[in-house]
Order: C-alpha cells, then structure tokens, then sequence
C-alpha cells in the first residue's frame, strides 16, 4: 500500500470522476485546476448555472499500486 492523492470532480453537485490518482499532490492540483476551469465570456461567476459549477480537490487515500493505475 502506498499514499496517493484522489482526484475528486464535481460537476451540477454529482460526482463525475473519483478514479484518477497521482503520487504528487500537486500533479493532482494541476489537473483539479485545469478540469475546472470554464472558457466563455462569463463576466460574472454567479451568472453560472449551477449545472455548469465544477469543484475538484485532492484526497489523500492508500492504494495498492498493483491493483490502481497511479499517474
């Protein structure tokens, strides 16, 4: 078993992805930032539907890397 970092993507407040993990946090916070981020021309964040509001974060979890692709 090592320590990993879980990749946890919320989009419309449902889960849509929590089977990517990374060795580095901040790997994981690379991507939780770049699948988060909306191009558009939204001058306000509030004017999103709540749909369209995407969170991401790092968990920190042990795997067995025999059995889990970690990035």
């Amino acid at each position: 078993m090592i320590h990993a970092f879980l990749l946890v993507v919320i989009i419309g407040g449902e889960i849509v992805s929590s089977d990517m993990y990374f060795e580095s946090i901040d790997r994981c916070n690379y991507f939780a930032s770049e699948v988060t981020k909306r191009y558009g021309n939204y001058q306000y964040a509030y004017k999103v539907p709540e749909k369209h509001k995407a969170t991401a974060y790092c968990k920190p979890v042990r795997v067995d890397p025999k059995n889990i692709e970690v990035y």
